[in-house]
């Protein structure tokens, strides 16, 4: 199976670090390369709006769904492909989901913490089986990787839930990754 569309979970600011945003830009690129479509939040700030950007810039197809309550907080980006106004979250998550084959974590905040972890809940619960990559880049999720083999080592998961998600440690790494999995 060809991959084509691919969800991105990611911060809405910048971080302290301009890497991230460099990431953020140079995964954008890779995708549209790759002629893969994002599917992302809507917003136009941050490392989100880095990727977006970056996908457009190279002539690639980006689907912002946004629930109407952040159209102003986190800046809707008007000039993506298609501009989904939901709302609620819940059908904003729902959408990413349902529009996406595959779904990546880049550094983010709460937001990307947890639409990562539902993702890999869903998958535990046998709603998907779609590639989720967390994308450690510098090591940023290294705290959450080690929540979840914590998570493991008290008896609250099996083992086998790291069988739905993958960590790679540079960009380069994710689409592969996922192609590989499909």
């Amino acid at each position: 199976m060809q991959l084509s569309s691919l969800c991105v979970y990611c911060g809405s600011s910048t971080g302290s670090d301009p890497f991230f945003m460099e990431a953020g830009d140079e995964f954008g690129r890779r995708m549209a390369k790759a002629d893969v479509e994002l599917v992302y939040g809507g917003g136009g700030i941050g490392v989100m709006g880095a990727v977006a950007r970056a996908v457009l810039a190279e002539g690639g197809r980006v689907t912002g769904i946004i629930p109407k309550f952040l159209t102003e907080v986190e800046v809707e980006f008007k000039e993506v492909s298609e501009l989904i106004v939901t709302d609620s979250m819940h059908a904003r998550k729902q959408l990413m989901f349902e529009r996406s084959q595959a779904f990546v974590a880049l550094p983010g905040g709460i937001g990307t913490v947890e639409e990562t972890i539902e993702m890999l809940t869903w998958a535990q619960l046998g709603r998907h089986s779609n590639p989720i990559i967390i994308a450690n880049l510098k090591g940023f999720w290294d705290p959450m990787i080690e929540l979840l083999d914590h998570i493991i080592k008290a008896g609250f998961a099996r083992s086998e839930i790291r069988r739905i998600y993958s960590v790679v440690d540079k960009i380069e790494d994710i689409i592969p990754r996922i192609e590989a999995s499909l």
